[in-house]
């Protein structure tokens, strides 16, 4: 699975994207998220505020409780303004 990473979330990784391959039971967005912030300090950092984190699977916008499973990309990115 491959992630990219927007704005402060990818300032607290220290990187814009990666691979990797999460355990069989991480299923959901949510859960992605709780393996990822175990993943060292920056991870933790990104996602201390997991309620205003947003994901895209594919491209497309879901929520925490979307299964991550047959993903080929995930985004990780804040919220966002028009204007």
């Amino acid at each position: 699975m491959k992630a990219i990473y927007f704005a402060w979330i990818r300032e607290c990784v220290g990187k814009a994207e990666e691979e990797f391959a999460p355990p069989a039971e991480v299923v959901t967005v949510a859960e992605l998220i709780a393996w990822l912030s175990r993943q060292g300090d920056g991870y933790a950092c990104a996602f201390d505020k997991v309620a205003v984190v947003r994901a895209a699977i594919d491209r497309r916008h879901v929520r925490l409780d979307a299964s991550v499973g047959g993903a080929c990309e995930i985004a990780f990115f804040p919220p966002m303004t028009g204007g």
